[in-house]
């Protein structure tokens, strides 16, 4: 869904054109938690900047950035995130927030994966006990978490046991349900969507499991288009962005937590201190 923000300035002859927008790309999973639709109407009142949002996988948004088709991205993929950091693709990154992915499924856990060791015991489980698992199968940051998940496992479930939606974070989840199949899901989405499903969180905690957001601009704007996406991105990581973002809840509960200050922030390798210990 797309999310835009407008704002209409009032003249003695009526409203002022409608300006360009500045068109952010982000990931399903922050699109399907709300956030965005939460707190950029504030960035909106304080800036009179317009804000088109699209929301895809973290890969996709990328892709948008590379070919210019949006300004600024916010996504949750270090390895995606590094390789157009050392392309020259991006510039003024900066990590904003985190919070952390989980091993969800049906309640009777029949792969035992609430007994797993860590990650990869999990994913080991479901694949040793030939469980039905549910993919996202895109280009998408919970996706490659996936497949580095399975390859610390070292094995997969057999043929005709993963389920690949192609879709979103939100589609994903409510496959899994019908399928009573397992899926690896962030926090935020699985929060919002949780009481429409019967899925239960089995598995969380642990460095392999740690979900760091960043949000940077394409590389090489200039004028205002530049001014403002720098704008966006202050907003989000010092500005009055970040107040919001520790304030977003989602069934009572906090589903990102914000870059603790003086940590460095600046590189996709950077962490937060204690890894999980904020999230769980």
């Amino acid at each position: 869904m797309r999310v835009t923000l407008l704002v209409c300035l009032a003249l003695a002859g009526g409203c002022a054109p409608r300006p360009e927008p500045l068109r952010m790309a982000t990931t399903t999973s922050v699109d399907n938690s709300e956030l965005l639709a939460s707190i950029l109407p504030a960035f909106t009142a304080e800036t009179r900047v317009v804000v088109d949002v699209l929301p895809v996988g973290s890969g996709q948004a990328m892709n948008l950035v590379k070919r210019g088709d949006a300004a600024v991205a916010l996504t949750h993929d270090p390895q995606a995130e590094a390789a157009a950091i050392a392309a020259g693709i991006v510039s003024d990154y900066r990590k904003i927030m985190f919070n952390d992915f989980l091993v969800v499924g049906p309640p009777d856990d029949p792969a035992g994966v609430s007994h797993a060791s860590d990650a990869a015991d999990a994913f080991a489980r479901i694949a040793r006990t030939g469980a039905a698992f549910v993919s996202r199968g895109d280009n998408s940051g919970t996706f490659t978490r996936e497949q580095t998940l399975w390859n610390e496992a070292g094995s997969r479930p057999a043929a005709g046991r993963v389920i690949e939606t192609g879709q979103g974070m939100a589609a994903t989840l409510r496959v899994a349900n019908e399928k009573s199949a397992y899926t690896l899901t962030d926090r935020a989405t699985f929060e919002q969507i949780r009481r429409q499903t019967r899925l239960a969180p089995l598995h969380e905690g642990g460095a392999d499991l740690l979900n760091t957001y960043a949000v940077f601009i394409r590389a090489g704007l200039s004028g205002h288009e530049r001014d403002t996406a720098r704008a966006l991105v202050h907003w989000l990581s010092d500005g009055d962005g970040r107040r919001r973002i520790a304030a977003f809840v989602v069934n009572g509960r906090a589903v990102f937590n914000v870059w603790p200050e003086g940590i460095p922030r600046d590189a996709p390798a950077d962490l937060p201190p204690g890894v999980l210990a904020h999230v769980r």
